[in-house]
């Protein structure tokens, strides 16, 4: 049995190389970056005004000029004009080139207009007011955006202003969501009073979707060699398979044994940890595919998606994640011997994040899913956690 140090860290050393697509800028919202993107031209390409007003010559300003005949408008979208007279302006539009001969501009609520004169009604001006200086955003060449950067909408107008049409990004390993257990039915079943319908499969994959990645769901009975043949076919057509039961120690818990069986590695089995503690963790020999073998109860599934193996995908889309702590509200002891992972509702309080626990009944109670927003990572120290300490803390809402 490992520690969860132990298996995050063994998790996140076995990442393969992701491969990368070329995909439109418009797809992008919620893709890893793949390569690094640089400024195509200076960023603004020219000076430009940042409101709308007169363009003038601030030496003209300063010699005591404070009407100035307006030679022209300088519109948004027009090659830049030449001022022929210092002692003139010529009128100019938001993002509008600044004309040559120009280098400030006043905005129209410090002027008077009348008769193609414009009388400034301001006792400042400053030098370069209002101008958006050519490449004081990034000069050509300048490193915009670096690989693991997780593009937003922000990052959208950035890459669509460099003329970025196709974006290169990481993609999702193929995926597929194994449930097992007879005691499982589809959802559109009426259960007997001894079966349950399948809800841990749907639960990853939903929360596989928050984050773009695409699966697909399977499920196998309790029988050892359709357990064995059939994790063949989908280990043959998958680079990922994450699976859910099977893998305790109970008589019909054929996953680990199947596993192997296929060429499946073990790389750790049994986290010292509850929820969870059966967690079973292995890769290929060539360490192409990987598996995530969780336990069955659905908080304990639940639990070591967010824990283990949504960090194994941001880390293999070089996403850079820094841990996340909440403050405990109250005293809580847990196990004394084995890190607790407890349900917790988090609350933002004047810049606090503070968790309530609400253990709820335990690792099959999923219902109490929907009073909590995520899991405090409590350490098995022997003594009770106390209230106003940080724990690390990993949110599924």
């Amino acid at each position: 049995m490992v520690t969860v140090t132990e298996a995050s860290a063994i998790v996140l050393a076995n990442v393969p190389p992701f491969s990368i697509s070329a995909i439109s800028v418009d797809l992008a919202v919620g893709r890893s970056l793949a390569g690094a993107v640089s400024a195509d031209r200076d960023l603004p390409p020219i000076n430009r005004a940042t409101m709308d007003g007169i363009a003038i010559s601030h030496n003209t300003w300063s010699r005591g000029f404070r009407s100035f005949v307006v030679e022209g408008i300088q519109a948004a979208g027009q090659a830049p004009q030449t001022l022929s007279n210092p002692e003139h302006c010529i009128e100019i539009m938001t993002g509008a080139a600044l004309p040559a001969g120009t280098d400030t501009v006043i905005p129209y609520e410090q002027i008077t207009l009348e008769n193609k004169n414009a009388t400034v009604t301001s006792d400042r001006v400053n030098h370069r007011q209002n101008v958006h200086s050519r490449g004081s955003d990034a000069l050509a060449g300048t490193s915009l955006l670096q690989p693991g950067t997780l593009i937003s909408p922000a990052e959208v107008a950035l890459l669509s202003s460099v003329g970025k049409k196709l974006v290169e990004v990481f993609d999702f390993p193929s995926t597929a969501i194994v449930s097992t257990g007879d005691e499982l039915v589809p959802i559109d079943s009426t259960p007997l009073p001894h079966q349950v319908r399948r809800s841990n499969s749907y639960a990853i994959q939903a929360a596989m979707m928050e984050i773009g990645w695409p699966s697909k769901t399977f499920h196998l009975p309790d029988d050892k060699e359709v357990v064995t043949a059939q994790l063949d076919n989908i280990l043959k057509s998958h680079e990922t398979v994450i699976i859910s039961g099977g893998v305790s120690k109970g008589k019909f818990d054929f996953v680990p044994d199947a596993l192997e069986a296929n060429g499946i590695v073990k790389r750790f089995h049994r986290v010292n940890q509850r929820p969870g503690k059966p967690f079973w963790f292995g890769t290929s020999g060539d360490g192409r595919k990987t598996v995530f073998a969780l336990p069955g109860n659905p908080v304990s599934t639940y639990l070591c998606f967010y824990r283990y193996v949504r960090p194994w995908i941001f880390k293999g889309h070089h996403i850079a994640r820094e841990p996340e702590y909440a403050v405990l509200a109250r005293d809580f002891e847990g196990p004394p011997d084995m890190t607790y992972f407890l349900q917790v509702a988090v609350k933002n309080e004047k810049g606090t994040l503070t968790a309530y626990p609400n253990a709820g009944g335990g690792s099959g109670d999923f219902a109490n899913l929907k009073e909590v927003t995520g899991f405090l990572e409590l350490p098995g120290s022997g003594s009770p956690a106390k209230k106003g300490d940080a724990y690390p803390y990993y949110s599924f809402r």
